[in-house]
């Protein structure tokens, strides 16, 4: 298990509270648990929230619970899953030294609203930061009627700490279609603010976008089996008092600065035109770059991880760019605010921050090494260029039901 020190250092980088970065630290590991288990890894299917943040985007949205559905009925059975957890928290502290209380081990079956069984499971942990009071808890929710439209794919679990084991963690998952479907019609049906920042950060990722009449399909027939209409913008207008009343208490603790509602609510009309069009504004530009440079995208924690200096600045930096935020950049002893775009990598082996100087629209580079600090702000942009801060390697989608005319610039 990791050092205390490593969560406190991680959550002041990100601006986050360190029980919420060492909750993200022990879902990774428990889902290394959950797929390492001869019975669970076939047969638990990996979706929600929690999926995109672990095995889609790291920058994104920190969440708290695990949702999988499952393929065996038999699996709904609470002295089942207390065997079964039991022995996923003897591997755990065997590998890592990470401890769930088998004691407190609580699983719930119930009959959902469909007449199905669905179970709500709680796990309590002691993690890095040994807390003296109560053990905190992650929710399981387990469920066994939900329609899966597309088979489930295998995908690399992020997990940025230094304990990454050699061969990673990899995990049972909604195909991206899917989750995005699933997205849509949870946004439809319960009007969560999660699922709007959800369903606009999936629309925003152009390089990743799927084609929409995919995920038109997956809405369709996922709100046919829940037996409600496809939404529209219309239909979700009438949530946007309770949408708005609800942002900050249900998402402000998850991320390192709450975007302004409005930026994630403006983009309504032109998703759903593009989910029942198939048609997009086309994508901004990819930024010119030098010839002795090339785009950079290392995975979350690489770089904090070799020491690189300046560092502990960047996953703010990738927030902000994910978010549309602007960032006031501590620089050579002043402060820039700044639209930030992209990473690159000079010959030499500098690494370069580009971004557009809020004040005058110039382009400007920032050696990584030279940011002192960097402060996301309330501020929001409109992209004047596409934005490659995403990390590149580790959690690559590939191109499954995707228009040939979307897809990345390639650089020579």
């Amino acid at each position: 298990m990791i050092a205390r020190s490593e969560i406190l250092a991680i959550a002041t980088d990100l601006g986050l509270a360190p029980e919420i970065v060492e909750k993200d630290y022990v879902l990774g590991w428990l889902l290394n648990g959950i797929y390492s288990h001869e019975a669970l890894a076939p047969a638990w299917t990996f979706k929600g929230g929690t999926c995109l943040k672990k095995c889609y985007f790291e920058t994104y949205r920190f969440s708290e619970d695990l949702d999988f559905t499952l393929s065996d009925v038999a699996h709904l059975d609470a002295d089942f899953l207390k065997r079964a957890f039991s022995a996923v928290s003897e591997k755990l502290y065997e590998d890592v030294g990470l401890q769930i209380s088998t004691e407190q081990l609580r699983f719930d079956v119930y009959r959902n609203s469909r007449g199905g069984l669905s179970c709500e499971g709680r796990l309590y942990y002691e993690g890095p930061l040994q807390r003296a009071r109560s053990l905190p808890r992650i929710k399981l929710d387990l469920t066994v009627d939900e329609l899966l439209v597309l088979p489930a794919v295998d995908r690399p679990v992020g997990h940025p700490y230094s304990d990454l084991p050699e061969g990673g963690i990899s995990a049972r998952c909604y195909a991206y279609e899917e989750v995005f479907g699933e997205k849509v019609r949870a946004l439809a049906e319960r009007t969560r603010p999660r699922d709007l920042y959800d369903v606009v950060n999936l629309f925003r990722h152009d390089e990743f976008r799927p084609d929409a009449s995919a995920v038109l399909g997956v809405l369709q027939k996922k709100c046919a089996f829940k037996g409600i209409a496809v939404p529209t913008f219309g239909t979700i207008v009438g949530a946007l008092d309770e949408l708005i009343a609800d942002w900050a208490n249900m998402l402000g603790h998850q991320l390192p600065k709450l975007p302004p509602f409005e930026s994630f609510w403006s983009v309504m009309p032109e998703f759903f035109s593009w989910l029942t069009s198939g048609v997009a504004a086309p994508p901004a530009p990819v930024a010119p770059i030098a010839s002795d440079e090339q785009v950079f995208r290392p995975a979350v924690g690489l770089l904090r991880r070799q020491g690189a200096v300046g560092s502990s600045s960047l996953e703010a930096i990738r927030f902000a760019a994910a978010n549309r935020l602007c960032v006031d950049l501590h620089y050579q002893g002043g402060v820039r605010r700044i639209e930030p775009y992209s990473l690159r990598r000079t010959r030499d082996g500098a690494i370069l921050l580009f971004a557009i100087r809020t004040k005058d629209g110039e382009s400007r580079s920032y050696r990584l090494d030279r940011i002192e600090g960097a402060e996301i702000t309330d501020a929001t942009f409109t992209p004047r260029f596409a934005i490659e801060l995403t990390p590149g390697d580790s959690l690559w989608i590939p191109p499954v039901a995707r228009p040939p005319s979307r897809g990345r610039v390639r650089r020579r």
